[in-house]
């Protein structure tokens, strides 16, 4: 059983480190909206063992018109665990308490190789694909919140 709970943001970088920065110091995994008013960080846990992190960000993209937006940011999961839930999870525990805040768009910039994965869970991709150096090429995806 997987188990879905807010976490504090150092919990997070060994694992956004080793899934997808590990080719780079601890340190890229950190950011400075870690600690930004409104942000949450949130884990998936099986049998007590952080197996994937994502952050959400009070952070607006001009391309969308809701006032409110949060941006998506920083989520990995252990390869072992990949295909079992755990990121979906997050993203619709995330989605429930964002909404009671009133948000209304959640986007982020995903690596092209998981746009399938995000289209999954009712993300719609906008604009064109675009360069992340050191990391690579990503795209803007979102979900309309109702």
């Amino acid at each position: 059983m997987i188990e879905i709970r807010k976490v504090s943001p150092e919990m997070t970088y060994p694992l956004r480190h080793r899934i997808l920065r590990p080719s780079q110091p601890i340190e890229e995994s950190m950011y400075d909206s870690d600690h930004k008013e409104g942000t949450f960080h949130v884990g998936a846990f099986s049998e007590d063992k952080l197996i994937s992190v994502a952050t959400f960000i009070p952070d607006s993209n001009p391309a969308f018109t809701a006032k409110k937006q949060y941006r998506l940011r920083q989520m990995a999961t252990l390869e072992n665990y990949r295909k079992k839930g755990a990121g979906s999870a997050i993203v619709q525990y995330a989605e429930e308490y964002i909404r009671e805040l009133g948000i209304h768009v959640l986007w982020c910039k995903g690596r092209t190789s998981v746009q399938e994965y995000y289209r999954k869970m009712g993300f719609e991709a906008y604009g064109e694909v675009f360069d992340y150096p050191p990391i690579g090429p990503h795209i803007i995806m979102y979900k309309e919140l109702k």
